[in-house]
Order: structure tokens, then sequence, then C-alpha cells
């Protein structure tokens, strides 16, 4: 559901549950699960407890939730980018990598999601330690596909080094210098492809 749906009337239950989606995605990524109450989600919302539980039965439930949505977004932005390069494998990776890098060089960037999660429920049961791995392997799969285009001489090799280098950026906000994020994942892909090549 787009955040946008909340500005529609009539809409009863649903624009319910979008008001409180959009509330916890914002304050679980701003200040992190743990530190955020369902007590703070329904006061900044401006509903009522007994609203949050009906439309998510548990607080791990918004949990998936919000990373159902963050991993929504986030396919969405990849095939918008993957439609436009269809015939040219190495220009979709760059311009893949290009907006990873633009995301994650913002001086506001919390990092990614998923991995947010996966540092804070060290549970592999937890439902939203489930859609993090899910969202980890997608990655993976996609990026082999590209590596797999680019002829690679071993793209699941070359797909996992990919995946470490994007995960790598998410996390290293505070070590880009402005504007320097994409460059670095692309020349760093550059580096990773020509080993993989020299490996045949």
């Amino acid at each position: 559901m787009s955040k946008s749906a909340t500005n529609h009337g009539g809409r009863g239950g649903t624009d319910v549950r979008d008001k409180i989606l959009d509330t916890a995605s914002d304050l679980f990524y701003k200040q992190g699960i743990r530190a955020v109450g369902v007590d703070l989600v329904v006061e900044k919302a401006g509903v009522a407890k007994t609203s949050l539980y009906r439309h998510f039965g548990t607080k791990d439930d918004l949990v998936a939730a919000f990373l159902e949505r963050a991993d929504l977004d986030f396919w969405s932005e990849w095939n918008r980018v993957a439609e436009q390069y269809a015939d040219n494998a190495r220009a979709e990776l760059d311009a893949q990598l290009d907006w990873i890098g633009e995301r994650a060089g913002q001086p506001d960037y919390r990092g990614c999601p998923q991995i947010n999660v996966a540092a804070e429920f060290p549970d592999a049961d937890h439902p939203a330690r489930k859609v993090a791995k899910a969202h980890k392997r997608e990655l993976r799969r996609r990026l082999k596909g590209i590596a797999e285009r680019l002829n690679s001489a071993a793209p699941d090799e070359l797909a996992g080094q990919l995946t470490v280098l994007v995960n790598g950026a998410f996390v290293s906000t505070q070590i880009f210098e402005p504007g320097e994020a994409a460059s670095l994942l692309r020349r760093a892909a550059d580096a990773l492809i020509a080993a993989n090549a020299a490996s045949r």
C-alpha cells in the first residue's frame, strides 16, 4: 500500500492501517525497533491501541509489515532501473549501483532496514528476520542474473561478491565523502568483474 493511500477518504480501516504503518515505519527507521514501543506508535499516529492490534496482531507483525514495505519500495526502484537496461547488463549494474550509492551516501541515511533488523533480532525464526533474509537472498539472485548476462566465469561467486559490496555500502555512510559513494561502488564492481574474468 502506498503512503499516498492515507490521503484518500472513505477507506475506513485501510486508512487507519496505513496511518499506523506510516508512523511505525518512520519511527522504526529513525530510532530503531527495540527503542520504539507500541505506545509511542499509537501516540504519534493518533489512533487507539486497539486499532493497532486489530490491524497488526503483535508488534512483531508490525515490524514485519514495515520490512515488507521497505522490500517493495527497494525492488520497485530496482525494477524501474532494470527495465531501462534490459539489453545491457553492464549499464544496468552501473545504474543500480548509482542509485544505491546515492541512497547510502545521504547524510541522514540510517542504513538498510533489513540489515538493521537482523542486527536487532538475532533469532533466525523472528518474522522480521525471515523477511530480511529473503530480501538479501533476492538481492544475490538478481545480481547473479546480471553476472550471467555479463558472461561471468563464475556468476554465483561474482554475485556473492557484489552482494557483499552493496551491503557494505549500506553500512558505510559515515566513511563516505560527499558524492563519492556511487563512484566507489562502480570502481569496486569494475575490479570484481575484471578479477572474475581473469579467472577463466
